[in-house]
């Protein structure tokens, strides 16, 4: 068996910086250069909003998440490695990354945010407002 390196075309670099990066992947395995952005999930239930950011090999303190005026901003800091010795191919990528999503600020609970980072998932979730959450059904009797 004999292991192959790709190796980065010109026209891979090109074609990268015309398109803004997300249409080729370079030779690290990655999207706009050494930059990558964790995949996130978006989830609301009548209670709250869950944001799931896929964020493995890093540890809880490595994340700095703040909600400022309508804002909220995750961002990590990252583990830059230039030892490139007796790798054949190298795609693990913990470099930082900063992320920024747009709040209700009428929806939500800001006191109530909390972040859980677990498995690799770092796991916000951003309770609603009691005035926005669904009202059961109310039966009226007619008088």
């Amino acid at each position: 068996m004999t292991l192959v390196k790709r190796v980065n075309s010109n026209f891979d670099s090109v074609m990268n910086n015309l398109m803004g990066g997300d249409f080729f992947m370079n030779q690290y395995g990655m999207y706009s250069g050494h930059k990558t952005l964790p995949a996130v999930n978006i989830k609301e239930n009548d209670d709250q909003y869950l944001i799931e950011l896929a964020a493995a090999g890093l540890a809880k303190e490595d994340f700095n998440i703040e909600l400022n005026n309508g804002k909220l901003t995750i961002s990590a800091k990252g583990k830059e490695s230039d030892d490139n010795s007796g790798y054949t191919q190298r795609e693990f990528n913990y470099g930082g990354f900063s992320r920024t999503f747009a709040v209700p600020k009428q929806k939500v609970d800001d006191a109530g945010v909390v972040a859980t980072y677990e498995n690799g998932v770092l796991s916000i979730v951003l309770p609603k407002r009691e005035e926005v959450k669904p009202r059961p059904v109310r039966k009226v009797e007619v008088a």
